[in-house]
């Protein structure tokens, strides 16, 4: 099993999870059962497709379904902010811009992904060593 703990995605990925966790906590009694408990399950879906994806011989189509999830987050997020589940403004900006760098990274991961995979000399210049994400 790879490493997955070093990769700037899982870091930032984590970061966002912990956020979450914190402010949840300030959601009202509904929220905090409804779209609380949905952004929590989605940010540690996103963390284990990011491991799956780093340990996976084939990472595009895991880096695609988190492609999908995270467009999901953002969905929930956006909610969240229009429900007035958010204690302010800046919880909401927090979140998204977080979600945005994490479809960033997802994105360039992917991109690389498929341009290795689209070489198959690749595997002969690097001695047959599976290539770790970025």
């Amino acid at each position: 099993m790879a490493q997955y703990e070093h990769l700037p995605i899982y870091k930032k990925a984590y970061d966002l999870l912990l956020y979450f966790e914190k402010i949840v906590h300030s959601f009202s009694r509904y929220h905090k059962y409804t779209h609380g408990t949905e952004l929590r399950r989605q940010m540690r879906e996103v963390l284990r497709l990011i491991r799956l994806a780093n340990d996976a011989e084939e990472k595009a189509p895991l880096l695609l379904k988190n492609r999908e999830l995270l467009e999901d987050l953002k969905l929930t997020i956006r909610v969240c902010k229009d429900v007035k589940a958010f204690q302010n403004f800046n919880s909401f900006q927090y979140s998204i811009n977080e979600v945005v760098s994490l479809c960033k990274q997802n994105e360039g991961w992917l991109k690389h992904t498929l341009e290795q995979s689209s070489r198959p000399e690749s595997s002969s210049r690097t001695g047959g060593k599976q290539e770790r994400a970025h």
